[in-house]
């Protein structure tokens, strides 16, 4: 009998390093836009210096704030939290009720 191997990893989601899911898109593009801004700064003439703490400063509170949100939330609770905030908490209904309960009629049009 032949041994095969099962790819155990279908129908997962994506992972690295821990991050999952929109995470991983978070960490990216925080990078990337703090890599950005560091070139822009160092285009301008800031110190260099100055655009290395900036930008190493920026590059791990990114880091932090996203292994943060991963370990609070978890892989679909960010959206979730996002979907709570969208939900309104209560319905207000400023109609009187005999407004309701009245039925019109459609005229009968031939």
């Amino acid at each position: 009998m032949s041994n095969y191997n099962i790819n155990k990893g279908i129908g997962r989601t994506v992972e690295f390093k821990g991050l999952k899911a929109q995470y991983l898109f978070i960490f990216a593009g925080g990078l990337l836009g703090t890599l950005i801004l560091v070139m822009i700064l160092y285009i301008i003439g800031v110190n260099s210096y100055i655009c290395l703490f900036l930008g190493s400063g920026c590059a791990s509170l990114i880091v932090w704030q996203t292994f943060s949100l991963n370990r609070k939330y978890g892989e679909h609770g960010l959206m979730k939290v996002g979907a709570r905030k969208r939900h309104p908490r209560y319905i207000i209904c400023r109609k009187a009720v005999h407004r309701y309960l009245k039925f019109t009629t459609k005229p009968d049009v031939r």
